[in-house]
């Protein structure tokens, strides 16, 4: 087996972060028209971001593996979501996303693997059996979605039907919609995990990626407490995704433990 260098990943990887970055710092300052076409934009730049990074740190077979459970997979649930409202609620999208494919705009299955990349990884960095790195990779992507619904939401972007009961503080959405995503996001985690196949882990490869989920849980807290007046979304996010950030965090800023397969 190949093993690729670090020395081509991680330039790569961080020329797309730092787009994505400059992309997500300009969204609070458009509206409108602007701001979806910005939000689509950011979305195609974070899955670009993990694809790529997929491929060049772990092959061909872990990147097409990605693709087809959360891309592909992204779509069959959010498919079955708008027909049926399981499992997050009976919800519509609007038409500011751009074309829909089975009534989900195409640009959504696309957020499933921009923020699965990094989930999964962090969790690699935090677990050494196969079984609690599922389930932390599940709760890293899923905790994500209590910052995403009340942003969407908030810009008229999606909507719920009956959104009770809801957090304190964000209406709008259902609890049992968290619940959803938390089930899907395990089994997206637990599917990877089959399919992915292992590769070596290059020394430092890894490091936009997790670059990515604390830009990610940070910029988050920053946004909805002061640029989108969401608050509320703040601080639940914050807990939510502070479950898998501040131990990522932690442990980055220790020794590096020896590299284990993924």
């Amino acid at each position: 087996m190949i093993r690729r260098r670090p020395s081509r990943a991680l330039p790569t990887a961080w020329a797309m972060l730092a787009c994505l970055v400059l992309a997500q710092i300009a969204y609070p300052l458009t509206g409108g028209a602007a701001r979806a076409r910005l939000t689509v934009v950011t979305v195609v730049l974070g899955y670009l971001l993990s694809v790529t990074h997929a491929l060049l740190t772990r092959g061909p077979r872990t990147a097409v593996a990605l693709v087809l459970v959360t891309t592909g997979g992204g779509l069959a649930v959010e498919a079955v979501g708008v027909a049926t409202g399981v499992p997050f609620g009976d919800y519509d999208y609007s038409g500011g996303l751009g074309p829909k494919l089975l009534g989900v705009p195409l640009v959504i299955p696309l957020a499933w693997t921009w923020m699965a990349w990094p989930g999964w990884l962090a969790a690699l960095r935090l677990t050494r059996s196969p079984a609690a790195r599922i389930i932390v990779a599940g709760v890293g992507l899923a905790t994500w979605d209590v910052f995403l619904d009340p942003q969407m939401v908030s810009a008229g972007y999606w909507t719920w039907h009956d959104p009770t009961p809801a957090l304190p503080g964000v209406p709008g959405i259902p609890v049992g919609n968290y619940l959803g995503w938390l089930v899907v996001a395990v089994a997206m985690m637990g599917l990877l995990g089959l399919v992915g196949g292992a590769a070596p882990r290059p020394a430092d490869a890894d490091q936009p990626m997790y670059a990515l989920y604390l830009w990610t849980y940070a910029s988050s807290v920053l946004a909805h407490a002061v640029f989108l007046d969401l608050p509320a979304s703040a601080v639940w996010g914050g807990l939510a995704m502070a479950l898998v950030a501040l131990p990522l965090a932690v442990t980055l800023a220790r020794p590096r433990r020896r590299a284990v397969p993924v």
